[in-house]
């Protein structure tokens, strides 16, 4: 076998199938053959080369020789691979075919070996594998594949709209269904689609998840970064971008389905349709209500109707009765008449004026307690047997009144009892008793601290007055508490007791502290009185002195050296008209009254020892003193106040 020979193994079925052995086919018939399978560079052709004829179309030679390495962001790669028009719908089978393609035809090697002359760093078979490896990888293709240049990102016009809208919209939703994470898109359908696929279109739509992404326009490469900070940077510079334009899509496509709603006329219909039905419900509502209302109106007409009719029967009834009772009377007044003048005819069957007069007092009775049945059988039976049937009638009367006292006064001896039993434990009290003035004032007391308003409020106060109440054998109730509260608020005040009572407490608590009130008043009083008489004893006692130093300077003696006994002031006479002697006979000064003053408002008249203590915080001044002082003080205070009422 040569060297230019390429062996082959074939399987040969023989007709017993013993053994299966692989061979090489040779001859003149089989390289004849494979000569048709070789490449016009002499390359051997296979099966699949033979498939790539008839995939992507013919790419422009000098597109190709236009582009720029570089620039390989900007280029279209499906249009570099002859994919153009499949674009996202070409599988990867159709990628891979076709980039085969383009290297058969465009690779450097085949062009250098017809001639071409080859620029390594600037060839255009640069842009051919940069295509290849962006779009036949997943990841990459599908970021290049979000940012296609050939899709129109545009919103319809309202001319468009207007013009064709179900085409133009069936068109844009379905350009835009492909970037849809779900992957059973609804379509919009046509007009005369139903509500439910019209809603679950708009309700798709309106939670549209897009997969769409913009990582391929990110600006910088993080990978060319120097080191790990600067790549960090631009991972969140581009970050950043690829939100920015997530967000302006997602308002795009929301833009594009409220165009959409707004414009369908299918919603205007349903909606149309919605408040028809509505509208149509509302007023089968009041339908039902006027006829509700009609048929409780003709309730109320046929009850009223019924209800007259039914008074004017017991009227009629009512009638009947006040008739017949009415000829009752009539036949039961013609039987007594009769029974009277039959027994009268017969002199009341009386043997002397005694007996006349207890038969017609037995006549009265007869008639009185006879019914009318009765009566009509005793004027009959006297037709024939009168004097024994009025004598048996008159026993009956008898009779029947003591039955009748008898039971009078059983019903009265049983409520006698019953109103005699008082339960065990309770007292009996009377009105008077159970208002005291005590629990008045309690109950004045209580009004005004639980006013209106105050939830049980009368139960409330009767439990105030029953707690705070000295005696608690007698317990009000809220029933007595109202009624006392309406008594004292209908009642004339200037001729209550309540008044006089309260005047006759005051009075006695002012005598009781009589004394110390007084006291101080007499004493507030008696600083003028003290003063004045200070005043003329000193006046007095100037004049004494100027005689003494008259008669000093007669004598030929000082001021100075005169007598203490001639300096000294004469003693005031007391004003009871007593003769006391030694401390008895002191003037009281302005400081000993004012400490007097003092020492009464300090120790009141609880105060044990009291004058001892007052008599303490005056100096040079005894209990006795003090007492005197307190006295004298009082009886000129009552004899001022005497004075003045006799001039009146």
């Amino acid at each position: 076998m040569t060297s230019g020979t390429v062996a082959t193994a074939v399987e040969v079925q023989l007709p017993l199938k013993v053994v299966r052995r692989k061979i090489e086919r040779v001859g003149f018939a089989y390289f004849a053959q494979r000569r048709q399978f070789l490449a016009p560079g002499g390359v051997e052709r296979s099966e699949s080369d033979e498939k790539l004829e008839g995939v992507g179309e013919e790419v422009d030679i000098s597109y190709l020789k236009s582009l720029d390495p570089k620039e390989w962001k900007d280029q279209d790669h499906y249009a570099i691979l002859g994919l153009g028009k499949l674009r996202y719908e070409a599988s990867e089978d159709d990628i891979r075919r076709a980039y085969r393609r383009m290297v058969l035809l465009h690779h450097p090697d085949k062009r250098k070996a017809k001639g071409e002359e080859v620029i390594q760093d600037d060839d255009y078979f640069t842009c051919i594998t940069k295509a290849y490896e962006i779009l036949g990888t997943s990841k990459p293709r599908r970021s290049f594949d979000s940012v296609d240049p050939e899709f129109d990102d545009s919103l319809p016009s309202q001319n468009d709209i207007d013009n064709d809208f179900f085409g133009v919209f069936n068109k844009s939703f379905t350009l835009n269904g492909r970037w849809s994470e779900k992957p059973h898109v609804p379509a919009f359908g046509q007009v005369d689609a139903k509500r439910e696929e019209v809603e679950r279109f708009y309700n798709f739509w309106y939670d549209f998840k897009s997969w769409r992404e913009f990582s391929y326009l990110d600006e910088e490469d993080k990978e060319k970064g120097q080191d790990r900070d600067e790549r960090r940077w631009i991972e969140k510079e581009n970050r950043a971008a690829r939100i920015k334009r997530k967000k302006e899509e997602m308002s795009r496509i929301r833009s594009l389905v409220d165009l959409a709603y707004n414009n369908d006329k299918r919603i205007q219909r349903f909606k149309q349709e919605e408040k028809d039905r509505k509208a149509a419900a509302k007023r089968a509502k009041m339908d039902a209500a006027q006829a509700q209302k009609a048929e409780a109106d003709r309730a109320i007409r046929e009850a009223a109707l019924a209800k007259e009719k039914a008074e004017k029967a017991e009227q009629k009834r009512i009638e009947q009765i006040r008739i017949e009772r009415e000829q009752q009377k009539k036949l039961l007044k013609k039987e007594r008449k009769t029974l009277r003048d039959k027994v009268k005819d017969c002199k009341y069957y009386a043997k002397n004026d005694k007996d006349q007069l207890k038969h017609m007092e037995g006549t009265e009775k007869i008639c009185e307690t006879f019914n009318l049945a009765e009566l009509q059988a005793l004027n009959k039976a006297m037709e024939s047997k009168g004097r024994e049937s009025f004598f048996a009638a008159l026993q009956t009367a008898e009779q029947k009144i003591a039955a009748e006292l008898e039971e009078i006064n059983q019903t009265q001896a049983k409520k006698l009892a019953s109103s005699a039993v008082t339960p065990k434990g309770v007292k009996e009290v009377k009105k008077n008793e159970l208002w005291s003035n005590e629990n008045v004032q309690l109950l004045i007391k209580a009004v005004n601290l639980f006013p209106a308003g105050t939830a049980q409020r009368w139960d409330v106060i009767a439990t105030f007055i029953n707690q705070h109440s000295q005696d608690n054998t007698v317990l009000v109730t809220a029933k007595d508490v109202l009624n006392k509260a309406k008594a004292l608020q209908n009642t004339d005040h200037s001729k209550s007791s309540l008044k006089t009572q309260a005047n006759d407490a005051a009075f006695a608590s002012f005598e009781k502290s009589k004394k110390d009130v007084q006291t101080c008043k007499d004493i507030t009083l008696g600083e003028e009185t003290t003063a004045q008489a200070s005043k003329e004893n000193l006046k007095q006692n100037g004049v004494d002195h100027k005689a003494n130093n008259q008669s000093t300077k007669q004598n030929g003696t000082s001021p100075a050296t005169a007598t203490p006994a001639a300096a000294a002031p004469a003693p005031v006479p007391a004003t009871n008209g007593s003769s006391g002697g030694g401390a008895a006979s002191k003037t009281w000064t302005k400081e000993e009254q004012a400490l007097l003053e003092q020492a009464i408002k300090t120790y009141p008249t609880t105060t044990p020892d009291r004058w001892d203590c007052i008599a303490a915080c005056i100096p040079n001044r005894s209990k006795k003193d003090c007492l005197r002082r307190v006295k004298e003080l009082v009886e000129l205070v009552n004899s001022k106040k005497e004075a003045q009422a006799a001039v009146k």
